[in-house]
């Protein structure tokens, strides 16, 4: 794979979404496996990707392969949805575009979860195509059912999952911030 990849064209693909999400070589490296050292050769150029890069930095990034080198677009016009299993939801991203609004769908699964509200950068819009959905947004704590819209800034601590026993399926939009680690809103309680 690496004979077709030009070093330096990747390697600006991966600075650049490295810096778009707002992260340090460190976070990357902790996060894919992949070394500090590794990771700056990579982005300068100096070093050639291979899968052994790609795969785990694709995962990092929440992009495809093709869109971590920048593969041209195939003549092919089918939508390959890849899903992403959770503990509690398999999510699909419905867009590819990196940088901007990404939407993604969301199944829910009811796990008997705790609120944990958390916040973080960003804007989330979400709609409720079926099911319950219990959303707790500071002091609010509402369900939502079918055809229902929800938006809010993330920065307020917001938490969401199943209201009952059964699934939730749900559209959600969400700037690049979105896709960051959550904060926890508030600290948990020590044990005795």
């Amino acid at each position: 794979m690496t004979a077709n990849l030009d070093p330096l064209a990747v390697g600006h693909r991966l600075r650049d979404l490295r810096t778009r999400r707002r992260l340090t070589l460190a976070e990357v490296a902790r996060d894919s496996g992949v070394s500090v050292s590794t990771l700056s050769r990579l982005e300068s150029g100096k070093r050639g990707a291979t899968l052994e890069h790609l795969v785990p930095l694709a995962r990092v990034y929440r992009v495809t392969l093709d869109e971590l080198v920048d593969a041209p677009d195939s003549a092919d016009p089918r939508v390959h949805l890849r899903p992403v299993d959770h503990a509690y939801a398999t999510v699909i991203p419905l867009t590819r575009r990196v940088g901007g609004p990404r939407s993604f769908k969301m199944v829910l699964r009811p796990d008997g979860r705790e609120p944990d509200p958390r916040s973080h950068e960003g804007y989330d819009w979400i709609y409720v195509l079926d099911g319950r959905l219990r959303l707790v947004l500071a002091e609010h704590d509402v369900v939502l059912g079918v055809g229902e819209v929800a938006e809010f800034d993330t920065r307020t601590p917001h938490w969401f999952g199943c209201a009952d026993d059964r699934p939730v399926e749900l559209l959600s939009i969400m700037g690049p911030q979105g896709e960051r680690m959550h904060v926890r809103a508030r600290p948990k309680q020590a044990r005795s």
